[in-house]
């Protein structure tokens, strides 16, 4: 704390200086401390959120100037420009991610009055207002709406925007948005700016999606994955796909080359069988077989047997595209666990 800041705490009176002490303590208590503010919240609703984030996050409203020392007091001097208006201060040991995405969840819709700034653009929908024919109809042409009276009613024929974000309510837009049911702002506690462990966060940098930040990083695993099995990298994770690669390439290997093997004599014989009676199926002259082979048709092909002449490259690049696509399959089970870890960090 500055010395001109801990002369202005040592000269305030004893009631302030204890307001101080008790904020001083709730903030060096809590690994995360914000500024939120809670202007237009009413004093109901302002309890009710603060009994909504009861066991995840404390929040204490008091005078700004005491806010201020209680700041500089614990050496968070970053948030003291935040320190204007209507605010309060808010603790928690939760990250600064999952705090934003608390706060925002807790808004409510409300009713926009007169000389307010529309936060968004302010759009009345199609449909039927369900108010009977009446002036009401004007009031509604009066503030841009494509509005008239059909079916014993009065209609929106389509979406109208009345008033675009940025501009002042007028009084007759307002009555007629509370007349309608619309109410095209929310209420909450509007989180200015936090630390945590000294690293300062507005709330542009806490406004991300998290399902698709989830995916962006299960999707990059899986890619570098692919490329690891693709390039022979062994990892942990890669092991046994570049293992069982190797070991379907060794085997047809040992298939085209007719290798005597254990692991390969079922499979050689199944080979020789099915040349064997597609030799037979082709001659004319059953009389000129041996009687177990007369009336033997061809077997079912199943897979093209490559051409004795094929390459050795043409095989490589056929068991690749084999692999790759193993390996796409073992990927798309893996993406499910691809954001793990991330729970932590947002909440």
């Amino acid at each position: 704390m500055s010395a001109e800041a801990e002369r202005k705490t040592e000269n305030l009176p004893q009631w302030k200086e204890e307001e101080v002490a008790e904020l001083s303590e709730i903030i060096e208590n809590y690994e995360s401390v914000g500024v939120v503010g809670i202007a237009g919240i009413p004093s109901k609703q302002l309890q009710d959120m603060r009994r909504g984030l009861h066991g995840t996050a404390v929040v204490r409203v008091s005078r700004n100037t005491l806010q201020t020392h209680a700041l500089e007091k614990a050496g968070f001097d970053e948030l003291v420009p935040h320190i204007e208006g209507q605010v309060g201060l808010v603790a928690t040991d939760s990250n600064p991610f999952a705090l934003y995405k608390e706060l925002e969840a807790s808004k409510t819709p409300a009713p926009i009055n007169e000389g307010e700034v529309a936060p968004n653009d302010i759009v009345i929908p199609e449909g039927d207002t369900g108010v009977d024919p009446g002036p009401f109809v004007g009031e509604l042409q009066s503030v841009g709406a494509n509005a008239r009276i059909e079916d014993g009613s009065i209609q929106v024929m389509e979406d109208s925007t009345v008033l675009e974000a940025g501009e002042e309510v007028s009084t007759d837009l307002s009555n007629v948005l509370n007349e309608l049911g619309i109410e095209p702002k929310e209420v909450g506690l509007d989180l200015r700016s936090v630390v945590a462990e000294g690293v300062q966060f507005d709330p542009e940098d806490l406004d991300i999606d998290i399902e698709a930040y989830e995916s962006d990083v299960a999707t990059a695993a899986a890619r570098a994955r692919n490329l690891a099995v693709n390039a022979t990298f062994p990892t942990e994770s890669t092991a046994p796909t570049l293992i069982a690669k190797a070991t379907g390439e060794a085997k047809s290997l040992g298939l085209q080359a007719s290798i005597e093997s254990p692991d390969l004599a079922d499979d050689l014989v199944s080979k020789a069988d099915a040349q064997l009676r597609a030799l037979a199926a082709q001659i004319e002259d059953e009389e000129a077989l041996p009687e177990e082979l007369q009336g033997v048709e061809a077997p079912a092909v199943t897979q093209a047997e490559p051409d004795e002449d094929e390459s050795a490259d043409d095989q490589d690049e056929e068991s690749d595209a084999d692999t790759e696509d193993e390996a796409d399959d073992e990927d798309d089970d893996d993406d499910s666990g691809g954001g793990e870890g991330l729970g932590e960090m947002f909440g």
